[in-house]
Parts: structure tokens; sequence; C-alpha cells
């Protein structure tokens, strides 16, 4: 199991610090939630802020597109060369453009279902993303209790993927703990997001080997 901090929940006033912490802890993704104010009523990172991350940290970053217009924001991130990019099939009308445009600049496209979107409706997507992202809350803020129906759209998505004999990715991003971790992970979830659960632990490293499910 692989385990994405999401920088939602940092202290924004010494981001530097809480990724290099993270970083040394065993994190393996930096989930990076950048909301635009219009597809989430809230707003987070922009390009200059994630600039300026990319210089500092060591981690990978998984960029969440939670936002209206996909492609202007493909075209702010594209150049910083994320590990992932993730945007949602529920507002984007040309889904494959999109995964073909990030893997031509060497990014990995990954698309994200809202908790009660089911995961049929991009069963014909799958051949053309590196990773699909479920959310267990609803998004545009961190601190939400995880919602259980996403045990069996992890099963399903993992037996659709199975099937098709493909390599990609599952990640559940919301309400994510040391509790659930266990039952996520048996499920087929593969990179587990988590904002609160890591950064208002007194230790990382604990916190993040628990969601890796290594006691």
């Amino acid at each position: 199991m692989y385990v994405a901090p999401s920088l939602l929940s940092a202290n924004f006033l010494n981001l530097e610090k809480d990724i290099k912490e993270i970083h040394e802890a065993g994190a393996d993704l930096l989930h990076i939630d950048v909301m635009d104010g219009y597809f989430v009523p809230n707003f987070t990172f922009g390009p200059c802020v994630l600039e300026n991350i990319c210089k500092i940290s060591p981690i990978p970053l998984d960029v969440h597109l939670m936002v209206n217009d996909v492609s202007k924001f493909v075209e702010f991130f594209k150049p910083l060369k994320p590990k992932f990019i993730s945007f949602h099939v529920e507002i984007e009308k040309h889904p494959i453009r999109i995964c073909e445009d990030l893997k031509k600049n060497g990014i990995h496209p990954a698309i994200v279902l809202n908790p009660h979107t089911p995961v049929s409706n991009i069963e014909h997507l799958l051949e053309f993303v590196d990773m699909v992202l479920l959310m267990s809350v609803n998004p545009g803020f961190g601190g939400q209790k995880f919602l259980p129906l996403v045990y069996q759209k992890i099963r399903t998505l993992r037996e659709m993927i199975d099937k098709k004999n493909l390599k990609v990715f599952i990640e559940v991003d919301g309400g994510i703990n040391g509790l659930n971790a266990p039952d996520l992970d048996e499920a087929g979830a593969d990179i587990l997001v988590a904002g609160n659960y890591i950064f208002s632990s007194q230790d990382y490293k604990t916190a993040i080997n628990s969601l890796k499910c290594e006691f």
C-alpha cells in the first residue's frame, strides 16, 4: 500500500517543514488538491504555490484538479511535471483528449469519481488512464467522515481492471485512517490519501505506517 499525505491538512505557514517531515516518515506521494471555487466552493493552491512546492519537495506530486476548466489548469501544471494529474469525469467532456495530452508530456493521467458516481461510467476510459481516484467523501473540504459505500466501488473497479488485464492504480481519498486502511487494502486499493489523520498525529511515521498496514 502506498500513502499520499494531503497537503490541504498541512501547516500552510510552514509547508517546507511539513513536506520534509512526511518525506522522512515514508510518504510515497504528495497529494495536492487544486480547487477553483466553482467546481467546489473552496480555493486552495494555485500555479505559483505549486511551482515553489516542486522546487522543495523530494516527494513526487499527485495533483488532484477540482476545477471546472480542466484544460486550462492542465496547461498551468504540465510544465511542473507532477507524477499524476487527476481530474473529475463529472465535469470534463473530453477525458480521452486530456489523458493523451498528459501522457505525451510524461505525466500519468488519472480520473476521479465522486462518491455517488458509478464506476460503470468510466469502464470505457480505463485503458487511457494510469490511476482512478475514488472519493470517499464529498470533495471540497478536509476532515470529513469516510463513506463506506466506497468499499464496493473499489471491489467493482478492481474486478474491471483485472478483467481487462490493465495496470491501473486505485487511489482512495477522504476520511482515511488506521482503522479503515486494512479494509481498503483488502478491497483492492493501492494508494491511500490522508490529511488530518497524518498531519494531526504526534508521529508522522507511525501514522503513515498504519496506513501501509505495517505494524
